[in-house]
């Protein structure tokens, strides 16, 4: 019995923020979802700081979509959230269980935590943390945005005076990844991010073990796009662009995915509040991902970037890991770009070239380039000359393509030496075990044991 109140039935959900147990509220008769509370970064002891304005913040929330916060009580050395039991899953395990979702599918839940958004701003509060995660969905098809653990409200400064990063690395918008403070518009990106991982089955940035890399690309590189995002396109240009004041408040969102597939987009833009500037002593840890300057690109180890970046942002990161729990990506296919894959910028020129060029010297490289590539995409990337990375759209859709296969094997080839150029049937094995072939044409700078790929045709 917790609180003298209080029982506890079986544990139902963890993460960064505490554990989730079903429970019994025995004096109104009715079950209970109960969060024993985790705790604070680099601290001994629960975040009751946390708890007690997840709290606060949510009992200003009196909304269909909006999971109700009941009580906060204290239980010996614990103290538990008690909060309205949401029977379903989150949106991230139903991603997980059925795969990708179709439009039609995604569209009603994402308008739900649109309303749910639209409600909180109005309030004067900033989730700072929408993700699939975050999403919980009823098996009649209701939704609940949870977990208001790291949101703020306009005149609570308590949280950008710690020097973290808040927010789940994949679902970060770039304002937010640069080190600036989350706004409304930063929950709109969220929420697009939301939908782009509901229709492709897995997160816009595949995080992984390389936060910084990901980071870097949230801030610098275009917004990735779904070749199948039917009606729910113009939402994901409308969320996912870089510019806060350019995204769509999220009254917007739910009116379009309300009025669903058949009804003409016709948004009027306002212009949302611009991010605040990262507070002053913590920006050095904050100020997250900078511009570097270019560095000529290495066939093999880690992305060029990385090295600048690391030194200003390890700090930052490690904090913000520390305050944050990622959703559980799925690999899925993305989009076919070029043979070669997809994605954008980064690297300076290719190497001159100086040495022997020969057919057998092509094909190696060929054959060298289709192993990494099914095996390590971020690798194979610094293969392409930036021109053609450029072509290719980003780092993330050339990334995506490629996680489709397990392997790519090069059966016949044919090279031409004086102009560069070589043709080949490449047969992929898929990951579901499927079988494609193609006949790709590639032309390449450089020379033998120093390629680059430049272009296809």
């Amino acid at each position: 019995m917790i609180a003298g109140r209080y029982t506890v039935d079986r544990e139902v959900g963890r993460g960064g923020s505490g554990v989730v147990w079903l429970g019994r509220d025995e004096v109104l008769g009715r079950e209970v979802a109960l969060k024993r509370l985790g705790f604070a970064p680099g601290s001994g002891s629960p975040d009751l700081d946390r708890a007690e304005r997840e709290a606060r913040l949510a009992a200003r929330l009196n909304h269909p979509h909006v999971v109700a916060v009941y009580d906060l009580v204290q239980d010996g050395d614990d103290q538990w959230l008690v909060m309205e039991y949401v029977a379903g899953e989150t949106l991230a395990a139903l991603v997980k269980r059925e795969g990708p979702l179709r439009p039609d599918q995604a569209g009603p839940i994402i308008e739900q935590a649109a309303d749910a958004l639209a409600a909180a701003h109005a309030a004067g509060i900033v989730h700072r943390d929408v993700k699939p995660s975050n999403i919980l969905v009823t098996p009649t098809g209701q939704v609940k945005l949870s977990d208001f653990g790291i949101a703020r409200a306009q005149a609570d400064a308590s949280l950008t005076q710690t020097g973290l990063v808040t927010g789940s690395p994949a679902y970060l918008a770039p304002e937010v990844a640069s080190g600036q403070t989350a706004t409304e518009a930063s929950d709109v990106w969220s929420l697009g991010a939301t939908l782009y991982h509901a229709l492709a089955g897995s997160p816009p940035y595949d995080v992984g073990d390389n936060v910084l890399g990901a980071l870097y690309r949230i801030v610098h590189e275009e917004p990735p796009r779904l070749a199948n995002a039917g009606w729910l396109g113009p939402v994901l240009e409308g969320t996912m662009t870089r510019e806060p004041g350019d995204r769509w408040p999220a009254t917007a969102i739910r009116d379009v995915l309300m009025a669903g597939p058949s009804a003409p987009v016709q948004v009027v833009v306002p212009r949302l509040p611009a991010p605040e500037p990262a507070v002053a002593h913590t920006q050095q840890l904050t100020s997250g991902v900078p511009p570097v300057p270019p560095v000529t690109p290495r066939r093999r180890g880690p992305l060029p970037f990385l090295a600048g970046a690391a030194a200003l942002v390890a700090v930052a990161v490690i904090a913000w890991l520390l305050v944050t729990s990622g959703d559980d990506p799925s690999p899925s296919a993305g989009d076919k770009g070029s043979s070669s894959g997809k994605p954008s910028s980064g690297s300076s020129s290719p190497p001159a070239s100086t040495g022997d060029v020969t057919a057998d010297g092509m094909e190696n490289f060929i054959e060298d380039y289709l192993a990494t590539v099914t095996s390590d995409p971020q690798t194979a990337w610094t293969m392409l000359t930036p021109d053609f990375q450029a072509q290719s759209g980003n780092f993330g859709q050339y990334q995506k393509f490629w996680r489709q296969f397990q392997t790519a094997d090069m059966t016949t080839s044919q090279a031409d030496p004086a102009t560069k150029q070589i043709s080949y049937h490449v047969e992929y094995l898929h990951q579901d075990g499927q079988k494609t072939s193609d006949d790709v044409t590639l032309q390449l700078e450089g020379t033998d044991g120093n390629y680059l790929i430049a272009g296809e045709s």
